[in-house]
């Protein structure tokens, strides 16, 4: 069976290389295109999609999922910016509904290969940093990719507390993030590990757009075998 995909946010950055990327995969099928203007819920149940990737902005991020799941399709979140209390939220809707689909802060499939190896590695060297590097269109600082990063290496130390301390956002009492937005750029995320006389660093660059397709494309295939909504992208690799 295809799955027909509908692209939210289609005519933004992402969204124009997400439609051109489900268009040559050879599985899928690419059911329609919305944007700000279009009424998410009626072109669902226009185009019979099932599956919709939302690529838009953080401020719409929990209500277009919200819509997505009410209308019995499948949601593939890129857009960052949700909040925990938002995502428990919209796991017990899909739950309910033994619907199933993910939200993932990268689909890039170097970056969830980064985050495996420096979970083990912080485990022996519990002092880090995050430098993260988007360009100058990426609205939230520190990026969604960074906070998940370090809300996944504080996980994996025991004595690690993670705080909340906006309500939005992540963030762990002792690993910095910092963050550059510059033109030129479109992603990179350096975790930098620090102990005596010694220092390891894991990088990760993003030098197209491209890069984050063979994981939409993977999440996209497999959501429609879920019955639940998971969070991030290593849950389905």
């Amino acid at each position: 069976m295809t799955i027909r995909v509908l692209i939210n946010g289609a005519a933004g950055r992402m969204g124009q290389v997400t439609s051109t990327a489900i268009m040559k995969a050879a599985d899928l099928t690419l059911a329609g295109q919305t944007d700000r203007q279009d009424n998410l819920a009626e072109a669902i149940a226009a185009t019979a999609a099932n599956v919709v990737v939302d690529f838009t902005e953080p401020a719409a991020a929990y209500q277009n999922t919200v819509t997505i799941i009410r209308s019995g399709a499948h949601p593939v979140i890129g857009t960052t910016g949700l909040t925990t209390a938002q995502i428990t939220e919209l796991q017990s809707m899909c739950h309910k509904l033994q619907l199933g689909g993910i939200i993932a802060p990268n689909f890039s499939l170097g970056v969830a290969m980064l985050l495996k190896y420096a979970q083990e590695l912080v485990t022996y060297f519990p002092q880090v940093t995050i430098i993260e590097m988007h360009n100058t269109h990426k609205k939230d600082a520190p990026s969604g990719t960074a906070l998940y990063t370090a809300t996944k290496l504080a996980n994996a130390r025991d004595n690690s507390k993670i705080i909340d301390k906006t309500a939005t956002k992540f963030i762990n009492q002792d690993i910095a993030i910092h963050s550059v937005r510059l033109p030129g750029i479109i992603s990179q995320q350096q975790i930098i590990f620090g102990s005596c006389s010694e220092t390891i660093t894991l990088r990760h660059d993003s030098i197209d757009r491209q890069s984050f397709m063979p994981g939409v494309c993977l999440a996209c295939t497999k959501v429609i075998q879920l019955k639940e909504l998971v969070y991030g992208l290593e849950a389905i690799i």
